[in-house]
């Protein structure tokens, strides 16, 4: 039998089961294992699985698994966490990090016990207003990738009665996530790969927003990467100006900020909150 340590880690209501390498050797990372770990009823619990290791040339390498098993793209929040368990386990210098994910090198910082920026990558794409057939109409949507692929939708876009041009939806907590996100989510338009889908609701000096994750093939409380792709084309197509506030669907902030010139994003970040909840053991 093998015993297994982990830890719990919570960014902004995206939860995440942590391994590291250095005090388990040789575990069976298979899919299998990973959806047993993040079942909710059976297992632990998560919206997915960070592996951390060291490395020679940065602070600590970081591998992301969704909850079904699969290998991930970037995800925010949990390189959030994985900044804040770095410092947790005396990996940090002066509380900043470097850090590899998928040979791709990130940095972060640590700016107080459990707020955590995470510095992204600029998007290598973005594609603004265009129409996905979905939900019995033409939705107008954009498209940004910020390590992992988003669509985002502004909820007045979607019409609750086909009929009525006027009939778009005005509360995000009564919006069909789960339904149009899913339908979205496997679109022919994004085959074969899948993405993201965020629905958000611009109001004044913030923006509500609610995601559903592939990988996770449900509505997730907070989406990091999906929070700065919301941030990015709220800024093009809205105006809105940074630093960005976004109310997760958790009910937590998360601060998205960037500069834009020349036609392209830089120096984007995300800041939020990060906490270890709780420490265990698996017996496998």
């Amino acid at each position: 039998m093998n015993n297994i340590l982990f830890i719990k880690l919570c960014g902004a209501g995206n939860d995440f089961v942590l391994i590291d390498k250095k005090m388990n050797a040789g575990f069976d990372l298979s899919p299998e294992f990973i959806r047993n770990v993040c079942d909710r009823r059976y297992g632990i619990g998560a919206d997915g699985l960070l592996v951390i290791g060291d490395s020679e040339n940065t602070d600590f390498t970081m591998e992301y698994y969704n909850s079904d098993g699969s290998l991930g793209s970037l995800c925010g929040n949990g390189a959030r966490c994985a900044i804040k368990y770095a410092d947790f386990s005396s990996r940090l210098k002066n509380k900043t990090a470097v850090f590899s994910c998928r040979n791709v090198s990130y940095s972060g910082v640590v700016l107080d016990d459990e707020l955590i920026r995470f510095n992204l990558n600029a998007p290598s794409k973005i594609k603004l207003n265009f129409k996905i057939k979905a939900f019995n109409q033409l939705i107008n949507a954009s498209f940004a990738d910020t390590g992992s692929p988003h669509v985002v939708i502004h909820i007045g876009e979607v019409l609750k009665d086909t009929k009525s041009a006027v009939s778009g939806y005005s509360e995000i907590s009564k919006f069909p996530t789960e339904e149009l996100g899913r339908e979205i989510r496997y679109h022919k338009d994004f085959a074969p790969g899948g993405t993201n889908v965020n629905f958000i609701y611009p109001d004044k000096d913030r923006i509500f927003i609610r995601t559903y994750e592939r990988g996770v093939e449900n509505e997730t409380l907070a989406c990091g990467t999906g929070s700065v792709a919301s941030a990015l084309i709220a800024y093009l197509n809205f105006d809105f100006k940074p630093p960005v506030k976004i109310i997760t669907f958790g009910g937590e902030e998360l601060v998205v900020n960037f500069n834009f010139k020349d036609g392209t994003f830089r120096d984007i970040s995300l800041t939020g909150p990060a906490k270890i909840t709780f420490h265990g053991e698996l017996k496998i």
